[in-house]
């Protein structure tokens, strides 16, 4: 058995425009300004925490903890509102599948935010285990959060490989051991991945399954 670990956001999922309206009547709500959603898909990756940080210093505002409960619930509620899949990154987990491949996604975001947006598209049935942010003690770049899944799945290193589009898979994924595949469709940086995916459709013939 071999086990492919996937992140979310820019990978599986193009998530900013939801991601960025939800932060943006967070910003409403503090009488700040907007950022489009290129600008919020360059701020994805480390996180729901992270992101309001950014934004809120962005805006030369100071974060308080009264903006997170909002932020998250209406993460959580909204989703799946204008995400869509990528192309072709359903028929490569198919694929993938019939292969022996078992799939786990592990994600910066809050759990039962990236179990809702899974479920709510129909992708949830791909994975045997969604790990988010808040699911451990740590998060990527940590590589304790891909040892996690690892763990969970009673899997080792050499029969893994994590698929992501942000610098924080990549480093997680290589401090743990595990083969990296860069998803060059998403939003981030695919510096020292073993491999390049351009397009969904290449991750079965990529991985030899």
């Amino acid at each position: 058995m071999k086990l492919a670990i996937f992140d979310l956001d820019g990978t599986l999922v193009d998530s900013a425009p939801d991601i960025a309206a939800v932060l943006n009547r967070a910003l409403a709500r503090h009488k700040l300004a907007p950022f489009t959603v290129p600008q919020v898909a360059a701020m994805v990756g480390d996180g729901a925490h992270a992101l309001l940080v950014k934004a809120f210093t962005a805006r030369g505002a100071t974060l308080t903890d009264d903006v997170i409960p909002p932020f998250l619930a209406d993460l959580e509620a909204n989703s799946a509102n204008l995400t869509q899949p990528y192309e072709g990154i359903e028929a490569a987990l198919a694929t993938m599948g019939v292969a022996g491949w078992r799939a786990a996604v592990c994600t910066n975001k809050p759990v039962a935010a990236a179990q809702a947006l899974l479920r709510a598209l129909g992708m949830l049935r791909f994975f045997e285990l969604v790990v988010g942010g808040d699911t451990l003690p740590v998060r990527k770049p940590d590589p304790g959060h891909v040892l996690g899944v690892l763990k969970a799945m009673h899997m080792s290193p050499a029969q893994s490989v994590m698929i992501g589009d942000h610098q924080n898979d990549i480093l997680a994924a290589k401090g743990a051991g595990v083969r990296t595949v860069f998803a060059a469709w998403g939003y981030g940086s695919g510096e020292g991945a073993d491999l390049v995916a351009r397009r969904p459709q290449d991750l079965p013939f990529l991985l030899g399954g």
